[in-house]
């Protein structure tokens, strides 16, 4: 049975699709990657050597090229397990009907290979430089990476949203992660190999909605919005120094300047194209907003039902 198209943000069907599936539960597609998690780290408990075969080493990346694929779904640990699948269900059910499940199964398929690359890349570079081993040998894995995506995509969505009790807005959770992950770094050992998987899956996840994601409704490829900018990720005051620097990596991976890819890509002669209005952006932003709303009331919702029918049955069993 084939998957359903994904839904256009543009749709008001979008905000109905996520209050139904916060009312009916987590979606199959989410379940079904939880299983591969807790399988993977099952393979692990019982067969330790099989993380050999799994795992990111980079000594063995070659001939084990799987393994750039796999690692992104093998956690290492019990609290990374819970923590990855916690995550994975409460955001892909935010996540999967707005996109639809082909997008989303795709985004978490090209943010964990990117990411396995980027870190194989890295610790062969690392090792030429200093001849330590220990950057060849050490078992890399975790969907974390992913995870730290699914905050970029968050921040695209509904980035002024506030987090409850919190007072965050959305739009800084993957820099509160980075922080947090960095700073993790120099107190906790095991902290130092989940950051390179932090860093390169909110950078591969960036670059993904950026410049790759194709959206149904435009039939146009990435992101175009200045709220997404990579400097976004900063406090305003350091903007001024992070644009010049991500424009010459922007010249780097796409071989254009930003004003040519807003003149050549968004505009056709004096008129934009659909994605790149500014009024669009600020639309699909409140529709974001609107649907995470509708969905924790539904919640709330179920929850007082519930309750309420615990009352009334404890009542008649008095």
């Amino acid at each position: 049975m084939s998957s359903p198209p994904p839904l256009p943000i543009s749709q008001s069907q979008g905000t109905r699709t996520l209050s139904s599936v916060s009312v009916s539960g987590f979606t199959r597609l989410c379940k079904g990657l939880a299983l591969i998690l807790v399988a993977a780290h099952l393979v692990l408990h019982f067969f330790p050597s099989a993380i050999t075969y799994l795992a990111l080493i980079p000594a063995r990346t070659i001939p084990f090229a799987w393994n750039l694929i796999t690692a992104g779904y093998v956690e290492q640990t019990v609290h990374g397990v819970v923590i990855s699948i916690v995550c994975l269900l409460f955001i892909g059910k935010l996540l999967e009907p707005v996109w639809g499940p082909r997008e989303f199964l795709k985004f978490i398929f090209i943010v964990n290979f990117l990411t396995s690359v980027c870190i194989f890349i890295t610790a062969i570079a690392l090792y030429y430089i200093t001849r330590q081993e220990i950057y060849l040998y050490t078992p890399l894995s975790g969907f974390h990476g992913v995870i730290s995506g699914f905050l970029v995509s968050i921040k695209q969505i509904i980035p002024d949203q506030e987090i409850p009790f919190l007072k965050i807005k959305m739009k800084w959770l993957p820099s509160i992660t980075l922080l947090a992950s960095i700073a993790m770094s120099f107190w906790i050992i095991e902290a130092t190999t989940y950051l390179p998987t932090v860093i390169f899956g909110t950078y591969m996840s960036w670059i993904y909605l950026r410049y790759w994601q194709r959206k149904p409704e435009t039939k146009y490829k990435g992101d175009p919005n200045e709220d997404f900018a990579f400097s976004t990720f900063f406090p305003e005051f350091l903007r001024p120094v992070i644009d010049p620097i991500a424009s010459i990596f922007h010249r780097m991976l796409c071989g254009r300047s930003d004003a040519s890819v807003d003149a050549e890509d968004y505009n056709r002669g004096s008129d934009p194209l659909p994605g790149s209005d500014p009024i669009e952006a600020s639309r699909r932003r409140e529709r974001g907003a609107r649907a995470l709303e509708e969905r924790l009331a539904s919640e709330r919702l179920a929850t007082s039902r519930s309750a309420g029918e615990l009352q009334t049955h404890a009542a008649g069993n008095v």
